[in-house]
């Protein structure tokens, strides 16, 4: 597979002519890789790639798959951010959501990270049923006493043809509630922004300095679509982000006949306050967020 990978990145290399700022490993766990093997692959990018001085390198990781020697092997390549998929600081809830590790593992994988890394970032899924706020709020304490400076975070759901739909389905997983899930939401907004984060994406939260530069290019990327798909994409994206709809960027990229479009659908929002508009822009209220998605397919141009 790694041969497969260094082959595709030099057939490949004629198709980006810009600057590569950010390289990143995962999703899947790319952490089964040896350090070598990782090393190698960033050694091929910088081989065939214009790649910028001291570019964000990201490695997806389980807290079961670092221990303290791959930490420590780490600090010998030129990966310097670490996304850790920890869900959860409590074993119940690890337990359920059917993951590897345990919570000691969490705390003890976190324990060491954050002696080598500085920008490390954290999963954390609300709205696991029976998942009482003050159980959330520990969670979230945990990882401000560890000191991490980014987190993704998101609601548990019960996609179609998963196993945690299944299980639901046959009584054996209480089922979502919504309502716990929007308790979650609202204190995780009201507790990371007292402790100086920014939530810079619906889902993600991250200290001055420290936002995720590979996953805001992919939020302002554009894409060869049709024109409505690329009108549709860049409200979906835009959206979500602290910086929201920009009807400038409408009226440049789409034309009046967008804008007008966009303003007409979105106006039910603003008088629900769902969305508000602010120095020509249009954001998410503290209500909306948690009805992004809803809210932006609302304004999909078909």
């Amino acid at each position: 597979m790694i041969q497969a990978i260094i082959k595709e990145l030099e057939l490949r290399k004629d198709e980006i002519n810009e600057t590569v700022e950010t390289i990143y490993f995962g999703g899947g766990t790319p952490s089964l890789l040896s350090v070598n093997e990782l090393q190698l692959l960033i050694s091929e990018i910088y081989r065939h790639y214009n790649v910028m001085d001291n570019p964000e390198i990201t490695l997806e990781a389980n807290p079961d798959d670092l221990s303290n020697e791959q930490i420590n092997k780490l600090t010998n390549t030129q990966i310097n951010r670490l996304s850790i998929g920890i869900q959860s600081f409590f074993d119940d809830d690890l337990h359920s959501m059917n993951r590897a590790h345990s919570s000691q593992e969490a705390k003890l994988c976190l324990e060491e990270a954050t002696k080598y890394f500085d920008n490390i970032t954290i999963d954390l899924i609300y709205g696991i049923p029976n998942m009482s706020i003050e159980k959330w709020h520990k969670n979230l304490q945990t990882t401000f006493d560890f000191g991490v400076n980014h987190i993704s975070s998101y609601a548990l759901t019960d996609e179609t043809k998963t196993a945690l739909a299944s299980f639901i389905k046959k009584g054996t997983y209480p089922p979502i509630d919504e309502t716990l899930a929007l308790q979650h939401f609202n204190h995780l907004i009201e507790e990371t922004n007292q402790q100086g984060y920014i939530q810079y994406e619906i889902s993600n939260f991250g200290k001055p300095n420290y936002f995720s530069k590979h996953n805001t290019s992919y939020w302002q990327a554009s894409e060869k679509l049709s024109k409505n798909d690329h009108y549709n994409e860049y409200v979906m994206t835009s959206l979500r982000t602290l910086w929201g709809i920009s009807i400038k960027t409408v009226e440049k990229d789409f034309g009046a006949d967008y804008v007008a479009y966009l303003l007409k659908n979105i106006d039910k929002h603003i008088k629900s306050n769902l969305v508000c508009y602010s120095n020509k822009s249009l954001q998410l209220t503290k209500k909306g967020k948690f009805l992004a998605d809803g809210i932006a397919s609302s304004l999909f141009m078909i």
